[in-house]
């Protein structure tokens, strides 16, 4: 790592005699056509000392993703490109680290948009703090009316709790944060990602990493912009599958569920019984009938700074969240994830 002196004054760290890191960036890609190359060259354009390599992990896209990446990598010795025939995530990020060479490795993904300081202020965290993973906030930001919506859903802790990579907050060791910049050391530790998730990959390799002793910490300076889904199918999808893959966490590693995942699979299984014991009983209608009145109460401040039309998206883009979460998190099947790497030491210790 980077030889910091204490002396220096804050901010001060480009002075001649640092060795910084050289770092590798690793970028998961399917069907990115559209954005693939401002993506890599704004990295190539970070505001960072040291050296910086690009590989990319291309999946089976179904758009130009393939000669974009080829051309990028002809046209800088910097870029590199690997095949990632499954075009899952975890695998593509398995096989771009595979891929790399440097002492530190930072996740981007395909259309984010970093702060030109990101990587530089990530390396001086963990050389800071002694963390094998730092990362920051990921702010949501949108363009239509139902963009901004959802934008202000994400950020607000009446939507996704009290999680700071989502709300802000203090920098400190965390559970999770979003996207990260790891020591390799912390990666060959606990061998990269478990490819058996599909979602929420990032929360498990996070759990083993603080569970070998490692720490996570979040640097609210790390500030990456990220586009919310463009409709109310694509939201619920999202937050459907997040759920089902928390439960998967929750289920092989004992202890990591708090009451913060299970408000939302809580607030189903209420508004549920309340709607069908409705008909039998009619007060227990005040159980959906209170939860509709707290979204469209809590919906108020959020839309403050917002354009009028953005006002009625924000309880639906809430409720899209909360439901399509807690359902997923409720019918996650119990053979999901049964072939990630806890799931095969627990069978072969039975």
């Amino acid at each position: 790592m980077a030889d910091f002196s204490r002396e220096q004054p804050p901010g001060d760290h480009l002075e001649a005699t640092v060795t910084w890191p050289a770092v590798s960036v690793v970028m998961p890609i399917l069907n990115e056509e559209r954005h693939l190359e401002a993506a890599v060259r704004h990295v190539l354009a970070q505001e960072y000392p040291g050296e910086l390599e690009v590989v990319l992990a291309v999946g089976p896209s179904t758009d130009r993703t393939q000669e974009v990446a080829d051309a990028l990598a002809a046209a800088d010795p910097r870029v590199k490109v690997v095949a990632n025939p499954t075009g899952r995530t975890p695998a593509g990020l398995n096989a771009a680290i595979h891929a790399s060479s440097n002492s530190i490795v930072a996740r981007i993904d395909g259309h984010a948009m970093m702060p030109s300081d990101y990587l530089r202020v990530a390396v001086e965290t963990l050389e800071e703090t002694g963390a094998d993973n730092v990362g920051g906030i990921m702010a949501a930001e949108g363009e239509t009316p139902w963009e901004q919506a959802v934008a202000a859903a994400m950020t607000s802790k009446v939507g996704v709790g009290n999680a700071r990579f989502h709300t802000g907050g203090e920098g400190g060791p965390a559970d999770t944060v979003y996207l990260g910049v790891f020591r390799r050391s912390a990666l060959d530790r606990v061998e990269g990602y478990d490819e058996a998730f599909l979602r929420a990959q990032d929360w498990e390799m996070n759990h083993r990493i603080r569970s070998t002793g490692g720490v996570v910490w979040f640097q609210p300076r790390m500030r990456v912009s990220y586009r919310p889904r463009p409709n109310a199918k694509g939201l619920a999808r999202q937050y459907f599958h997040y759920g089902r893959w928390r439960r998967v966490v929750a289920r092989q590693h004992k202890g990591t569920i708090n009451l913060r995942y299970l408000a939302a699979p809580v607030a189903v299984t209420a508004i549920l019984v309340g709607l069908v014991a409705g008909f039998a009983f009619w007060p227990a209608w005040i159980i959906p009938g209170g939860y509709i009145a707290a979204i469209l109460a809590a919906s108020l401040p959020l839309g403050r700074g917002l354009p009028p039309k953005a006002w009625p998206a924000i309880p639906v883009a809430l409720a899209t969240m909360h439901m399509a979460w807690g359902v997923g998190f409720l019918t996650s099947p119990p053979g999901l994830g049964a072939d990630s790497r806890t799931a095969r030491a627990k069978r072969a210790n039975a």
